[in-house]
């Protein structure tokens, strides 16, 4: 079976410093797969290359079975239809409602949706990350977790195949990060999704990953399970894990 995400040889660089040298990766068809790195080394940029919110200097990407980097804008954002991103902050905007959020999109995409469909879609959305109640909030008046869910619903009104979470926990306190952690399972399980997830939240990565890969000096270090690498007498390793 073609992975639903695979990268060859990436390669990136800002100015004088490659953040990404010769990195490559499979996701296969409901695998959660973590990338771990310390601040700074790209894990942010890897994801992005892959939804080409920024281009590679070199390499090749294909996502859903389409070379991402040969797609035009209209092709692109067919694929992206298909794939969730969930961005550090939630990137809400700030001037709307919860719903108006939700909606924002998919008006965009489905003109031909009347209201009482739209309506219909948000909820269910929304019911699923629990977080019905918030429909008419402002950005403004939810917390950190709750911020984080309304993006998660945002995503899942597309029903993606691919979800990429960036730094999901950060900044929550471990009550909240667990939730989110729990609502990551839950939304795999629901939607059969395949997940990347950028994080340096060992918890997260415990709870959630089936894959984990380490990024050190613009390339991938090691990779395997929590339990493969967990065990590993590596120094650079073992600083993730204790």
């Amino acid at each position: 079976m073609e992975p639903v995400i695979e990268v060859r040889h990436l390669v990136k660089t800002f100015r004088t410093t490659r953040v990404l040298d010769d990195i490559s990766l499979k996701l296969e068809k409901g695998m959660n797969m973590a990338i771990l790195g310390k601040s700074g080394v790209g894990k942010s940029v890897l994801a992005k290359c892959i939804v080409r919110l920024i281009d590679p200097d070199e390499g090749e990407i294909r996502v859903l079975g389409q070379n991402m980097l040969e797609l035009d804008a209209m092709e692109l954002d067919e694929v992206r239809k298909r794939i969730g991103y969930i961005f550090q902050g939630g990137a809400l905007y700030d001037s709307m409602t919860v719903q108006e959020n939700l909606e924002f999109q998919v008006r965009r995409t489905k003109e031909e949706m009347s209201q009482a469909d739209l309506d219909a879609l948000v909820e269910e959305s929304l019911r699923n990350v629990g977080l019905l109640e918030a429909i008419h909030k402002m950005p403004a008046e939810l917390s950190g977790g709750m911020k984080k869910r309304v993006a998660v619903a945002r995503t899942l009104i597309f029903k993606p195949e691919i979800i990429v979470y960036d730094e999901p926990t950060t900044g929550l306190d471990p009550v909240t990060a667990g939730e989110i952690s729990e609502l990551i399972l839950n939304v795999q399980e629901k939607y059969n999704t395949s997940s990347l997830i950028i994080t340096h939240d060992m918890k997260c990565v415990k709870m959630t990953a089936n894959h984990l890969k380490i990024i050190a000096n613009g390339r991938f270090y090691t990779q395997g399970s929590w339990a493969d690498l967990y065990q590993s007498t590596d120094p650079e390793i073992r600083g993730y894990f204790h």
